[in-house]
């Protein structure tokens, strides 16, 4: 089965969509404003919900629908690795019957130290068949072009991001491409923890799913690069990378040595189909 032609100037068809997944679909660090006013800081941490790149998709997919029904739903949790994603949120989200699942996972995986990435792509493959055999479309999304700290994994995410094709283009499943994303070099996008987008950077993420979608984006100039950054000394960067490693390498650490996650015992924050946008979130 061949990949969907795109059709840029269509109204989506979809009426009810899940989005399944890690921190990158829960939305982190992209909170909603706080309801007493006061203001949030983009690309930290906030214990409020994520909104994120798929509320957001969520949010032009129903505003294009116009008075038709559209109903969202999202099972992400951070921390979750891909095996987790499949076992814990597919069947789930099956049985909201949706016409649009978004299953991006993977990313938990490949910073282990023995990830096997073919394995995961066995993984991922058999969750993109078993969701299409219901009828329902795919989202699927590449990993992102890691940078310094990360730049180890570029090997990893680009197998994996080969295989992510594949598969789409053997079950004709849809791709967000967010390796391809030039704008999202620029340090500006990333969050503290250098590992998840600031609010800008899953705005833009939603614009690339539109076109993934085979939709035309709400903003056609959603990858143009921002303006020139200030450059940064080499004495300065050194004092950031080492607040960075005190303040998110050493937990990561610890988590992964009492075999704990950031995501244990949270919930998914929309757990059922509602109508979108909700009057309240």
């Amino acid at each position: 089965m061949t990949s969907p032609s795109p059709a840029p100037d269509a109204t989506p068809h979809w009426s009810r969509y899940v989005a399944i997944g890690d921190s990158f679909s829960e939305g982190l660090w992209d909170p909603y404003p706080r309801t007493d006013g006061t203001p949030v800081t983009p690309g930290t941490e906030s214990e409020g919900v994520q909104r994120g790149w798929a509320d957001r998709l969520a949010d032009h997919l129903a505003e294009r629908r116009g008075d038709a029904p559209f109903e969202y739903a999202n099972l992400a949790i951070r921390g979750r690795k891909l095996r987790q994603i499949v076992t814990e949120q597919v069947s789930s989200a099956l049985a909201m019957e949706p016409d649009l699942v978004s299953l991006v996972g993977g990313g938990n995986d490949i910073l282990r130290p023995h990830a096997d990435v073919h394995a995961l792509s066995t993984v991922l493959e058999r969750a993109v068949a078993q969701i299409r055999g219901t009828g329902a479309d795919v989202l699927l999304a590449t990993g992102f072009r890691t940078e310094g700290a990360l730049n180890w994994t570029q090997g990893r995410v680009g197998v994996y991001n080969a295989n992510i094709w594949s598969i789409a283009r053997r079950h004709g499943a849809h791709v967000l491409d967010t390796w391809g994303l030039h704008s999202l070099q620029d340090w500006r996008m990333w969050s503290d923890d250098r590992i998840h987008l600031t609010d800008e950077g899953h705005r833009r993420i939603a614009n690339a799913a539109l076109v993934g979608l085979g939709l035309a984006p709400d903003d056609p100039a959603y990858d143009d690069p921002l303006d020139a950054a200030p450059s940064v000394r080499l004495r300065q960067r050194l004092r950031e990378d080492a607040q960075w490693a005190r303040t998110h390498v050493a937990p990561w650490v610890r988590r992964r040595i009492t075999g704990t996650s950031s995501g244990d015992g949270r919930p998914a924050k929309w757990t059922e189909p509602k109508a979108w946008p909700p009057s309240e979130r």
